[in-house]
């Protein structure tokens, strides 16, 4: 039985995500992301004007004149959400935590993919793969990865994003479009297993963060709570020397991902959390139907 407070939770992400969907997703989506290839439709005449590459000689052969093979695209796309639910995504400075965001992009994603008759599938993670949805199409399978997303615990603490990218590989043998979303935070390097993901999947990373893990404001003491050990230490906010090394660690692990990202020809959103997610998701569409023209 969810608790009545989630429930809500997820009523209000479907009502905002069915308005930013048939507004705005739905149709980018489908012009971003194509289908697998081209699969064959039908055979007709040859017409003048028409690619003579395209001539299916055995049909010719046959009928004493020149036929063409027609292909349309295979449009049917499986969309796989990869969701970094650690404790540290049930944090946040405003109004609403890392993981509410998230599964805020989440129904986005599927809701978009099951509008377009696509199948839609999860994998959820922690200190290892916490939970797996396979594939599949309509409006309540999508809404029951959102549910996931946001009630899921995880079993044991940490990141271990390259279980989950392995295990994703292990489920899921076709081509897929895989949306990676995660803070990033105590994930590691994931190694090979990012390279044989990136190479067999188009993957997308969607980076959830707050305000505060880059940089430190306010003045006197804070308690600075370890989210995955729960252990606390007090951060001087008034110490410029604290607020210092704040910020460059934070620049530190930024320019790792861009690098190690960038090197695999990966795009990354960056969404915070208490912001709105659409205007992010829509320049990531935009730019990326611009790129591939």
């Amino acid at each position: 039985m969810l608790p009545r407070e989630l429930i809500r939770k997820i009523r209000r992400i479907e009502i905002l995500t069915r308005r930013h969907v048939d507004e705005t997703f739905a149709g980018q989506y489908h012009s971003v992301f194509k289908g697998r290839g081209m699969e064959f439709a039908e055979v007709r005449e040859y017409q003048r004007g028409d690619d003579v590459r395209a001539i299916d000689w055995n049909v010719t052969a046959r009928m004493g004149r020149p036929f063409l093979k027609l292909f349309e695209e295979e449009r049917e796309l499986t969309v796989m959400i990869v969701a970094d639910i650690s404790a540290s995504m049930d944090t946040g400075s405003r109004s609403e935590t890392k993981r509410e965001a998230m599964a805020t992009v989440a129904a986005i994603l599927a809701v978009s993919a099951v509008r377009n008759q696509d199948k839609v599938g999860a994998v959820l993670f922690g200190g290892d793969v916490q939970g797996y949805v396979p594939p599949g199409k309509g409006h309540r399978h999508a809404i029951r990865i959102v549910r996931d997303v946001l009630y899921e615990k995880p079993a044991r603490p940490g990141t271990n994003l390259e279980e989950a990218l392995g295990f994703l590989g292990r489920v899921q043998k076709k081509r897929a479009i895989v949306f990676v979303l995660t803070d990033l935070l105590g994930a590691g390097d994931p190694g090979r297993a990012l390279h044989v993901a990136s190479r067999r999947h188009d993957l997308v990373f969607v980076h959830v963060g707050d305000p505060r893990e880059r940089e430190l404001a306010g003045d006197g003491l804070m308690p600075a709570r370890d989210a995955e050990t729960g252990e606390i230490v007090w951060l001087d906010l008034s110490d410029a020397a604290t607020r210092r090394r704040w910020q460059e660690a934070a620049r530190e692990r930024d320019a790792f991902w861009k690098k190690k990202l960038s090197r695999l020809g990966l795009d990354r959103v960056r969404i915070d959390a208490g912001d709105d997610p659409v205007r992010p998701l829509v320049r990531f569409f935009k730019e990326r139907a611009h790129r591939f023209r």
